[in-house]
């Protein structure tokens, strides 16, 4: 087991025991104890953590630092994610064993409403598509899978944002310029704030044209059984043929599909009445 919690009187502790049968597991093990939470570890929080010597445990850091799979923060004490690291789990997410099953969701939507649509994933302050089937519609906006939008201007990124707690969100837009991509997007920081808290009450969001001019986005959160989801599907479509009115009758069509990728997810059967096009098909409102 790595990393395991010591019980004692029935009681687990908050340090974890780093298991491994070799120095390299043990690495590994840490690097599941720093990507556990949301938070950057100075070397003393990792002692508290998993009750290792400093000495070891500097040692440990150091070596993970160098290769790239955790990189040092702030005032250089502070210990995070390293690039390499989340490269890692970036593609671990774009080639997973789900990718076939959650496309047939992605692709039956398509059929049904006629306009594109896209999974997404958070990574570090941007969204980054996970997937994407296009409509067959002459006009459209080509966005392949890998491909990267800014958190701040972008639909699924406002879901994303809305998970988190006000502390989250101000140590990730810290480090996120709030860059303007066209006249509509929110730079503002108390802008965004509210919108953020719109998102949170409604439980969606829009990008309306604010990360490319013409392109309106409304996007869901994919529910998740294991505590907070990092998977949003979208639709995008030209503003000639969506508006944000449209958008929103499309709302129960998206939130069959979520529902849908949610319980692949979980490893469940997909019942095709879960996810049945209604009975108008496409063109929806």
């Amino acid at each position: 087991m790595i990393p395991a919690m010591k019980v004692v009187n029935g009681l687990k502790p908050d340090v974890a025991e780093l298991n491994g049968d070799t120095p390299t597991m043990r690495l590994f093990a840490l690097l599941e104890v720093i990507a556990a939470k949301d938070q950057r570890y100075a070397l003393q929080d990792l002692v508290e953590a998993t009750g290792l010597p400093k000495p070891t445990l500097h040692r440990m850091l150091q070596q993970l630092e160098t290769a790239g799979l955790l990189q040092r923060e702030g005032d250089s004490r502070l210990y995070g994610i390293g690039t390499r690291l989340r490269r890692l789990a970036e593609n671990l997410l774009l080639n997973d064993s789900h990718h076939g099953a959650r496309h047939t969701v992605l692709r039956q939507l398509v059929e049904e409403i006629g306009e594109s649509c896209n999974l997404t994933a958070l990574a570090g302050s941007e969204v980054v598509y996970l997937d994407r089937v296009e409509t067959a519609a002459p006009l459209r906006f080509y966005l392949h899978p890998g491909s990267r939008v800014p958190v701040h201007c972008s639909a699924s990124g406002k879901v994303f944002l809305a998970q988190m707690s006000p502390a989250q969100r101000r140590r990730l837009l810290a480090h996120a310029p709030l860059e303007a991509y066209t006249q509509k997007t929110l730079t503002d920081l108390d802008a965004l704030e509210a919108e953020v808290q719109r998102v949170r009450k409604e439980g969606f969001a829009f990008d309306n044209e604010e990360f490319l001019p013409g392109l309106l986005c409304i996007a869901a959160l994919v529910p998740s059984q294991s505590g907070p989801s990092n998977l949003c599907i979208a639709v995008q479509a030209p503003v000639m043929r969506m508006d944000t009115e449209k958008a929103k009758r499309l709302l129960p069509a998206l939130q069959r599909a979520a529902l849908a990728l949610s319980r692949i997810d979980a490893d469940d059967e997909i019942d095709a009445s879960d996810f049945a096009p209604s009975p108008s098909g496409r063109g929806l409102g």
